[in-house]
Protein backbone atom coordinates (compact mmCIF):
# COMPACT_ATOMS: atom_id res chain seq x y z
CA UNK A 1 0.00 0.00 0.00
CA UNK A 2 1.24 3.56 -0.60
CA UNK A 3 2.27 5.83 2.24
CA UNK A 4 2.18 9.60 2.50
CA UNK A 5 5.85 10.65 2.64
CA UNK A 6 6.86 14.16 3.70
CA UNK A 7 10.53 13.87 2.80
CA UNK A 8 13.51 11.52 2.79
CA UNK A 9 16.86 12.68 4.15
CA UNK A 10 19.57 10.49 2.56
CA UNK A 11 22.14 10.96 5.34
CA UNK A 12 21.34 11.77 8.97
CA UNK A 13 23.50 11.42 12.08
CA UNK A 14 20.80 12.45 14.58
CA UNK A 15 18.10 9.84 13.90
CA UNK A 16 19.67 6.82 15.54
CA UNK A 17 23.09 5.17 15.66
CA UNK A 18 25.55 5.82 12.86
CA UNK A 19 24.73 7.35 9.50
CA UNK A 20 21.14 6.65 8.48
CA UNK A 21 18.51 7.49 5.92
CA UNK A 22 15.57 9.19 7.64
CA UNK A 23 12.08 8.81 6.19
CA UNK A 24 9.46 11.29 7.39
CA UNK A 25 5.77 10.46 7.07
CA UNK A 26 3.01 13.06 6.96
CA UNK A 27 0.34 13.48 9.64
CA UNK A 28 0.27 13.72 13.43
CA UNK A 29 -2.36 13.07 16.09
CA UNK A 30 -1.21 15.45 18.88
CA UNK A 31 -0.50 19.17 19.09
CA UNK A 32 2.90 19.82 20.66
CA UNK A 33 3.17 23.53 21.39
CA UNK A 34 6.89 23.46 20.62
CA UNK A 35 6.56 21.37 17.43
CA UNK A 36 9.63 22.08 15.31
CA UNK A 37 8.07 20.58 12.17
CA UNK A 38 4.45 21.85 12.25
CA UNK A 39 4.17 21.40 8.48
CA UNK A 40 4.11 17.63 9.07
CA UNK A 41 0.99 17.72 11.25
CA UNK A 42 -1.86 17.62 8.73
CA UNK A 43 -2.80 16.58 5.22
CA UNK A 44 -2.85 19.22 2.48
CA UNK A 45 -6.41 20.45 1.89
CA UNK A 46 -5.56 21.86 -1.57
CA UNK A 47 -6.64 25.39 -0.67
CA UNK A 48 -4.09 26.71 -3.20
CA UNK A 49 -2.77 29.57 -1.08
CA UNK A 50 0.81 28.32 -1.39
CA UNK A 51 0.56 28.39 -5.19
CA UNK A 52 0.09 32.15 -5.14
CA UNK A 53 3.21 32.74 -3.03
CA UNK A 54 5.65 30.23 -4.55
CA UNK A 55 8.46 32.44 -5.97
CA UNK A 56 9.66 29.92 -8.57
CA UNK A 57 6.31 28.55 -9.73
CA UNK A 58 7.09 25.06 -8.40
CA UNK A 59 3.45 24.78 -7.37
CA UNK A 60 0.32 24.84 -9.49
CA UNK A 61 -3.36 23.95 -9.21
CA UNK A 62 -4.43 21.07 -11.41
CA UNK A 63 -7.99 19.70 -11.28
CA UNK A 64 -8.50 21.30 -7.88
CA UNK A 65 -5.33 19.81 -6.37
CA UNK A 66 -1.95 21.35 -5.65
CA UNK A 67 0.77 19.91 -7.88
CA UNK A 68 4.45 20.12 -6.89
CA UNK A 69 7.35 20.22 -9.37
CA UNK A 70 10.49 19.22 -7.48
CA UNK A 71 12.79 20.33 -10.29
CA UNK A 72 11.61 23.95 -9.90
CA UNK A 73 11.73 24.02 -6.08
CA UNK A 74 14.46 26.20 -4.52
CA UNK A 75 13.72 24.99 -0.95
CA UNK A 76 12.79 28.46 0.30
CA UNK A 77 9.96 27.00 2.44
CA UNK A 78 7.62 29.85 1.50
CA UNK A 79 4.82 27.33 0.97
CA UNK A 80 5.25 26.02 4.50
CA UNK A 81 5.38 29.49 6.02
CA UNK A 82 2.14 30.67 4.39
CA UNK A 83 0.19 27.41 4.86
CA UNK A 84 -2.77 28.01 7.24
CA UNK A 85 -3.21 24.28 7.85
CA UNK A 86 0.13 23.09 9.33
CA UNK A 87 0.82 21.16 6.16
CA UNK A 88 3.02 21.10 3.06
CA UNK A 89 2.20 20.67 -0.63
CA UNK A 90 5.43 18.70 -1.17
CA UNK A 91 4.30 15.34 0.23
CA UNK A 92 4.25 12.34 -2.05
CA UNK A 93 2.35 9.06 -2.08
CA UNK A 94 4.98 6.33 -2.40
CA UNK A 95 5.10 2.57 -2.22
CA UNK A 96 7.57 0.85 0.11
CA UNK A 97 9.57 -0.27 -2.93
CA UNK A 98 9.78 3.32 -4.19
CA UNK A 99 11.10 4.41 -0.80
CA UNK A 100 13.67 1.62 -0.81
CA UNK A 101 14.80 2.56 -4.32
CA UNK A 102 15.94 5.86 -2.81
CA UNK A 103 17.40 4.18 0.29
CA UNK A 104 19.45 1.71 -1.76
CA UNK A 105 21.37 4.58 -3.36
CA UNK A 106 22.98 5.22 0.04
CA UNK A 107 24.13 1.63 0.63
CA UNK A 108 26.85 0.90 1.84
CA UNK A 109 27.26 4.38 3.33
CA UNK A 110 24.45 4.01 5.89
CA UNK A 111 24.00 1.77 8.89
CA UNK A 112 20.22 1.73 8.76
CA UNK A 113 16.99 3.64 8.31
CA UNK A 114 14.73 5.51 10.71
CA UNK A 115 11.06 6.28 10.03
CA UNK A 116 9.76 9.43 11.69
CA UNK A 117 7.08 12.09 11.18
CA UNK A 118 4.71 13.69 11.98
CA UNK A 119 3.67 10.53 13.73
CA UNK A 120 4.77 7.61 11.59
CA UNK A 121 2.76 5.04 13.58
CA UNK A 122 -0.38 6.38 11.94
CA UNK A 123 0.87 4.36 8.94
CA UNK A 124 2.12 1.15 10.64
CA UNK A 125 1.52 -1.24 7.74
CA UNK A 126 3.56 1.01 5.45
CA UNK A 127 6.45 1.04 7.93
CA UNK A 128 6.30 -2.75 8.17
CA UNK A 129 6.61 -3.04 4.40
CA UNK A 130 9.60 -0.69 4.30
CA UNK A 131 11.34 -2.45 7.19
CA UNK A 132 10.79 -5.90 5.67
CA UNK A 133 12.54 -4.72 2.51
CA UNK A 134 15.29 -3.00 4.52
CA UNK A 135 16.05 -6.19 6.45
CA UNK A 136 16.71 -7.96 3.14
CA UNK A 137 19.42 -5.34 2.61
CA UNK A 138 20.76 -6.02 6.13
CA UNK A 139 19.92 -2.49 7.28
CA UNK A 140 19.03 -1.48 10.83
CA UNK A 141 15.47 -0.27 11.40
CA UNK A 142 14.22 2.22 13.98
CA UNK A 143 10.86 3.89 14.63
CA UNK A 144 10.72 7.48 15.89
CA UNK A 145 7.34 7.84 17.64
CA UNK A 146 5.31 9.98 20.03
CA UNK A 147 4.04 6.73 21.54
CA UNK A 148 0.31 7.41 21.24
CA UNK A 149 -0.37 4.28 19.15
CA UNK A 150 -0.23 0.91 20.94
CA UNK A 151 2.79 -1.02 19.72
CA UNK A 152 1.48 -4.30 21.08
CA UNK A 153 -1.14 -4.23 18.32
CA UNK A 154 1.60 -4.60 15.70
CA UNK A 155 3.76 -7.64 16.55
CA UNK A 156 4.81 -8.19 12.91
CA UNK A 157 6.09 -4.62 12.70
CA UNK A 158 8.11 -5.07 15.90
CA UNK A 159 9.62 -8.27 14.49
CA UNK A 160 11.28 -6.25 11.72
CA UNK A 161 12.08 -3.27 13.97
CA UNK A 162 15.33 -3.01 15.92
CA UNK A 163 13.77 -0.59 18.35
CA UNK A 164 11.76 2.53 19.06
CA UNK A 165 12.88 6.06 19.80
CA UNK A 166 10.07 7.12 22.12
CA UNK A 167 9.03 10.64 23.10
CA UNK A 168 7.84 11.28 26.63
CA UNK A 169 6.77 14.91 26.32
CA UNK A 170 5.96 15.12 30.02
CA UNK A 171 5.59 12.43 32.67
CA UNK A 172 2.62 13.87 34.57
CA UNK A 173 -0.61 13.68 32.62
CA UNK A 174 -1.80 17.23 33.33
CA UNK A 175 1.53 18.56 32.10
CA UNK A 176 1.40 16.33 29.05
CA UNK A 177 -2.04 17.69 28.17
CA UNK A 178 -0.70 21.23 28.52
CA UNK A 179 2.15 20.45 26.13
CA UNK A 180 0.29 18.32 23.55
CA UNK A 181 -3.50 18.61 24.11
CA UNK A 182 -3.47 14.83 24.70
CA UNK A 183 -3.00 12.45 27.63
CA UNK A 184 0.04 10.19 28.04
CA UNK A 185 -1.48 6.95 29.34
CA UNK A 186 -0.77 4.99 26.15
CA UNK A 187 2.73 6.48 25.94
CA UNK A 188 3.73 5.21 29.37
CA UNK A 189 2.17 1.83 28.65
CA UNK A 190 4.17 1.70 25.43
CA UNK A 191 7.37 2.54 27.31
CA UNK A 192 6.71 -0.35 29.68
CA UNK A 193 5.80 -2.78 26.87
CA UNK A 194 8.78 -1.84 24.69
CA UNK A 195 11.19 -1.89 27.62
CA UNK A 196 10.08 -5.31 28.80
CA UNK A 197 10.43 -6.64 25.25
CA UNK A 198 13.88 -5.06 24.69
CA UNK A 199 12.58 -2.79 21.93
CA UNK A 200 13.13 0.55 23.67
CA UNK A 201 16.17 2.11 22.01
CA UNK A 202 15.86 5.71 23.21
CA UNK A 203 13.61 7.93 25.33
CA UNK A 204 13.50 11.64 24.57
CA UNK A 205 12.21 14.64 26.45
CA UNK A 206 12.02 18.16 25.05
CA UNK A 207 12.59 20.72 27.79
CA UNK A 208 10.28 23.75 27.51
CA UNK A 209 10.40 25.54 30.90
CA UNK A 210 7.39 27.74 30.18
CA UNK A 211 5.11 24.72 29.80
CA UNK A 212 5.92 22.51 32.80
CA UNK A 213 8.21 21.82 35.75
CA UNK A 214 11.08 20.03 33.99
CA UNK A 215 12.89 18.89 37.14
CA UNK A 216 9.78 17.32 38.64
CA UNK A 217 8.90 15.55 35.38
CA UNK A 218 12.41 14.33 34.57
CA UNK A 219 12.90 12.91 38.06
CA UNK A 220 9.56 11.05 37.95
CA UNK A 221 10.25 9.84 34.41
CA UNK A 222 13.65 8.50 35.43
CA UNK A 223 12.26 6.62 38.40
CA UNK A 224 9.53 5.12 36.19
CA UNK A 225 12.02 4.05 33.50
CA UNK A 226 14.76 2.65 35.74
CA UNK A 227 13.29 -0.90 36.08
CA UNK A 228 13.02 -1.03 32.28
CA UNK A 229 16.59 0.21 31.90
CA UNK A 230 17.77 -2.66 34.09
CA UNK A 231 16.10 -5.15 31.74
CA UNK A 232 17.85 -3.74 28.68
CA UNK A 233 19.79 -0.42 28.76
CA UNK A 234 18.70 2.42 26.49
CA UNK A 235 19.78 6.01 26.15
CA UNK A 236 17.93 9.15 27.17
CA UNK A 237 18.07 12.30 25.11
CA UNK A 238 17.40 15.69 26.73
CA UNK A 239 16.45 18.17 24.02
CA UNK A 240 16.24 21.93 24.53
CA UNK A 241 13.23 23.75 23.15
CA UNK A 242 14.39 26.19 20.48
CA UNK A 243 12.25 28.70 18.56
CA UNK A 244 13.47 27.63 15.10
CA UNK A 245 10.70 26.31 12.88
CA UNK A 246 7.94 26.58 15.50
CA UNK A 247 4.62 28.29 14.96
CA UNK A 248 4.59 32.05 15.49
CA UNK A 249 2.54 31.98 18.70
CA UNK A 250 5.12 29.76 20.43
CA UNK A 251 8.33 31.51 19.36
CA UNK A 252 8.53 33.60 22.53
CA UNK A 253 8.81 30.66 24.94
CA UNK A 254 11.97 30.56 27.02
CA UNK A 255 14.91 28.43 25.87
CA UNK A 256 16.42 26.40 28.74
CA UNK A 257 19.99 27.25 29.70
CA UNK A 258 22.92 24.86 29.39
CA UNK A 259 23.08 24.79 33.20
CA UNK A 260 19.44 23.71 33.47
CA UNK A 261 19.96 20.89 30.98
CA UNK A 262 23.13 19.76 32.73
CA UNK A 263 21.25 19.70 36.04
CA UNK A 264 18.57 17.44 34.54
CA UNK A 265 21.27 15.15 33.22
CA UNK A 266 22.80 14.95 36.71
CA UNK A 267 19.41 13.91 38.12
CA UNK A 268 19.19 11.02 35.65
CA UNK A 269 22.80 10.04 36.37
CA UNK A 270 22.02 9.90 40.09
CA UNK A 271 18.98 7.71 39.43
CA UNK A 272 21.18 5.22 37.56
CA UNK A 273 21.21 6.06 33.85
CA UNK A 274 24.56 6.13 32.07
CA UNK A 275 24.02 7.22 28.46
CA UNK A 276 22.38 10.64 28.52
CA UNK A 277 22.69 13.00 25.57
CA UNK A 278 21.98 16.75 25.71
CA UNK A 279 20.95 18.48 22.51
Amino acid sequence: MPGNVTKIIPFSSVDGPGNRTAIFLQGCNINCKYCHNPETRKECINCGLCVKYCPNKALSLQDGKVSFSADKCISCDTCIKVCPNDSTPKTKLMTAEEVMTIVRKQIPFIRGITVSGGECMLQPEFIEEIFSLAKREKLGTLIDSNGTIEFKRYPKLLEVSDGVMLDIKAFFNDDHKRVTDADNFTILENAKFLGENKKLYEVRAVIAPDLYDAEKNIRAMGEFLLPLYKINPFRIKIIAYRPMGVREEYKSMRVPSAEELSYLKDILNEIGFEEIIII
